[in-house]
């Protein structure tokens, strides 16, 4: 972690002239409130540190923040990716130049490499006294000296090209329990973790990757429903950061070869977040997923989501019906369960009993009775409906319809005068029939108890600062449009493309929405549940209703300029929905 210079000496490898106190720039600068600056000095005067260190270790401030006010204060340029040398070998030869054994420069985590007729130092704390005294006298002669703040996890992998250049291994086999504690705790293992977690909330990251392999680990974001990959470090560092993050989320770090579940709650930014964690052992050690959920959570309706008018009609009946079953299905990471949240948001008015069940309850719905259940206490969501029907509810939302015994239940509520929002794992909305009659319910109760199926997918919104006009798509693309009822409302379609900026860090998208589509159930179709009559023929009959597939309703977004062609291509794949 950088550290924060406002209290250090003036005696600095870059001399700045009268330092502003680093507190009240952040505070000038928005990147901090009152409270955090009074949490941060009440930490730091119980257990001492620079004052920027402890806002970062908090979490009221990203190292990249903090970098930039340091940068501002100390007159000091933050070291650019660009001009950090690929190999160790100019460092190395540096250091045998200042003529202090390398072993000295790693012990004080400082290095220097000549750019351009210049020594470039780094270190974690640039602004030493005696660092900064020694480096100059060692350079005497050499050049001039200058030196760049970096940011840490930078550092770091700087420090190991240093380390394996040289042949050393600084950490032992890491098997005992406490040896990976004291691994975990180390502060750059420490600051390592909250640097991620505060780059991936800056970066809007829905979840975090730490992958490991034969000779590093990859970290890797997921942004906007898409992996990119922003860390790779040497495998020897895995241990501990595994260590770390598991020690957080409340797991055993000792065990290793079983799959585990945690969670964090942290303030990471400025802001609460809950972060669920998942190990899974895996061939060089346990792949870690860090899902990243804010308490405050944004206030979606329907139209912001991405719903169509027409859809919007469909889908406000069905959730206003007295009983019945509602389902949303749609492979994991659809955002189905942000549509319901979104539906029970909108019938919540103070008249109604309201009780979920979920596995793990994300989001808290204010007026609404939240179970989290259980499974390997055997507290599964048919034993939680089971007792919850006896709470007199009103409306049911079941997280997930996973098993026969659970879909009995649903089906039971619904035709007892409960209504009933769940969701369900298939491809499209048409197959869910199918789906609940393989599971083992009868057709009749599935035509019965049904009231309507949406399937839903995200597709990534178009940057709005650098999206450029497309061509009209053309073959079967422009037939499928063609063939949508609710394309002849659109007179003059914007088809664009992504680019990619600054704003959007090259992807050409920021933000997401959900395309959908919606089958009610009407006579004929539920005539074609009791007689088991293929999906085909169930989709000619939706169809006949005004049924609009996924990639037709994503096409009509993308018309709009909302999304790209090439988008909705990637999520719903080549082949017509027919």
């Amino acid at each position: 972690m950088q550290p924060d210079l406002a209290d250090a000496p003036q005696a600095a490898p870059a001399a700045a002239p009268e330092l502003r106190p680093l507190g009240q720039m952040l505070l000038a600068g928005g990147l901090i409130g009152e409270s955090d600056l009074e949490r941060g000095l009440a930490f730091q005067a119980r257990f001492g540190g620079r004052l920027g260190a402890v806002l970062v270790r908090i979490g009221a401030l990203s190292e990249a923040g903090l970098l930039s006010v340091l940068s501002e204060q100390l007159r000091l340029p933050v070291l650019a990716a660009a001009a950090m040398p690929a190999e160790a070998g100019p460092i190395l030869a540096a250091l045998e130049r200042s003529g202090l054994p390398p072993e000295w420069w790693l012990d004080q985590e400082a290095l220097a490499w000549e750019q351009d007729g210049t020594i470039l130092c780094v270190a974690r704390d640039p602004v030493s006294p005696f660092l900064g005294e020694a480096v100059e006298r060692a350079f005497a002669g050499e050049g001039a000296v200058q030196w760049r703040l970096i940011l840490n996890q930078d550092l770091d992998r700087l420090l190991d090209l240093v380390e394996r250049a040289l042949g050393e291994d600084r950490r032992d086999v890491l098997d005992e329990v406490l040896h990976l504690r004291e691994l975990a705790e180390e502060a750059p293992v420490v600051e390592l973790v909250s640097n991620t977690l505060s780059q991936a909330l800056g970066e809007r990251a829905s979840d975090i990757h730490i992958e490991p392999e034969e000779r590093q680990f990859r970290i890797r974001y997921r942004i906007d429903g898409v992996l990119h990959t922003r860390l790779s470090l040497p495998r020897e560092r895995f241990d501990a950061v595994a260590s770390r993050v598991k020690l957080l989320s409340g797991m055993d770090i000792a065990e290793r070869r079983l799959p585990q579940d945690g969670r964090i709650g942290q303030r990471i930014n400025g802001q609460e977040v809950d972060i669920r964690v998942s190990a899974l052992p895996g061939t060089w050690g346990e792949s870690l997923v860090l899902r990243l959920l804010p308490k405050e959570r944004e206030q979606f309706t329907l139209e912001k989501l991405g719903m169509e008018p027409d859809h919007r009609r469909r889908f406000g009946a069905a959730i206003t019906e007295p009983n019945g079953i509602l389902l949303v299905t749609g492979p994991t990471g659809s955002g189905k369960s942000t549509t319901l949240y979104t539906a029970l948001e909108a019938i919540t008015d103070g008249t109604k009993k309201i009780i979920t069940v979920e596995d793990p309850v994300e989001y808290d719905i204010a007026g609404v009775n939240q179970v989290q259940v259980h499974p390997d206490i055997g507290y599964t969501f048919a034993r939680a409906l089971r007792s919850l029907l006896r709470q007199d509810p009103d409306i049911v939302m079941i997280g997930e319809i996973r098993d026969l015994e659970t879909a009995q239940i649903a089906v039971q509520a619904s035709l007892t005068g409960h209504l009933v929002f769940s969701t369900l794992h298939t491809n499209d909305a048409i197959s869910a029939f199918t789906r609940l009659i393989d599971m083992g319910v009868e057709p009749f109760l599935v035509a019965s108890a049904l009231r309507g199926v949406v399937a839903q997918r995200l597709v990534r919104r178009l940057c709005r600062h650098c999206a450029a006009p497309a061509p009209a798509p053309g073959g079967e693309i422009a037939d499928e449009f063609a063939a949508c009822a609710a394309a002849a409302a659109i007179a003059a379609p914007q088809w664009r493309h992504a680019a990619g900026c600054r704003d959007c860090l090259g992807t050409g998208y920021q933000g997401r929405l959900a395309i959908y589509e919606i089958v009610e159930l009407t006579a004929p179709l539920r005539e074609a549940v009791l007689q088991r009559r293929p999906a085909d023929a169930a989709a000619r009959l939706a169809r006949e209703a005004g049924f609009r597939s996924l990639r037709q309703d994503g096409l009509l977004k993308a018309a709009r300029g909302i999304t790209s062609i090439d988008e909705v291509i990637r999520v719903t794949g080549l082949n017509t929905a027919d």
